[in-house]
């Protein structure tokens, strides 16, 4: 059964940094699109970054860009989310979710309903 399960959330001051980490199994990792979501208290679910881990290109939403990196490790079906230069805006609960990849991710990886397997997310909270 596919499993992904997310792990590095936690409190942090603006300005901060935080690494999140996505651990994937059950599914062949390669031939997949991972990306990162948040769900603020009521805020529609975000795609905020997508990587497809066969050639590692990569996209990320506007409020982000320039301050989240998003990396993946093979050897470690793992997919991180390196966020740097944190702001309160950016408290969220944070899920990984994966797809099959597709040519056409750059423009769909921020549609939820795309998605076959999601993780059950880890709280991100930025104070000011």
């Amino acid at each position: 059964e596919a499993r992904l399960e997310e792990s590095g959330g936690g409190f942090v001051q603006a300005g901060g940094s935080l690494r999140l980490s996505c651990a994937c199994a059950g599914f062949p990792f390669r031939d997949y699109a991972i990306t990162w979501f948040r769900q603020g208290p009521g805020k529609e679910r975000e795609g905020v970054s997508c990587i497809s881990v066969r050639d590692g290109e990569s996209y990320y939403s506007d409020s982000v860009k320039g301050r989240f990196t998003i990396s993946s490790d093979s050897a470690k079906n793992t997919v991180y989310l390196q966020m740097n230069n944190m702001k309160p805006e950016d408290t969220a609960v944070y899920y990984c979710a994966a797809v099959g990849y597709s040519a056409r991710i750059a423009t769909m990886y921020g549609q939820p309903w795309i998605y076959d397997y999601w993780g059950q997310g880890t709280q991100v909270t930025v104070s000011s």
